[in-house]
């Protein structure tokens, strides 16, 4: 659902960074940008210059609205079927390792 053009946005983040948790809230970085794709889209990070791919339209609503959610399992339900959640989150998981999304 989402990778980084060196491999996997699923890849363990900076130390100490800490574990995704749908339940809490969390938002888009403040130095990404999001260029919507055919696919869905492209992030960027002006911090750290990766450059990671959205690979579902959903997946790009949810993290445009993260910060209009209470929870990231709220974002997901709002956007997602129930039988894909888990994958969404799971994606989630990964943007937060990439510093495209992070806790509020």
């Amino acid at each position: 659902m989402a990778s980084e053009d060196t491999g996997s946005a699923e890849a363990p983040g900076p130390a100490g960074a800490s574990a995704f948790d749908a339940g809490q809230p969390y938002e888009k970085h403040p130095q990404v940008a999001i260029r919507p794709e055919s696919f869905g889209a492209l992030a960027y990070h002006y911090g750290n210059r990766r450059l990671v791919f959205l690979k579902a339209p959903a997946l790009v609503r949810v993290v445009e609205t993260l910060g209009d959610f209470p929870s990231a399992a709220a974002a997901v339900a709002a956007h997602v079927p129930d039988a894909q959640r888990e994958t969404y989150c799971q994606a989630l998981s990964g943007l937060l390792a990439s510093d495209v999304i992070r806790a509020r």
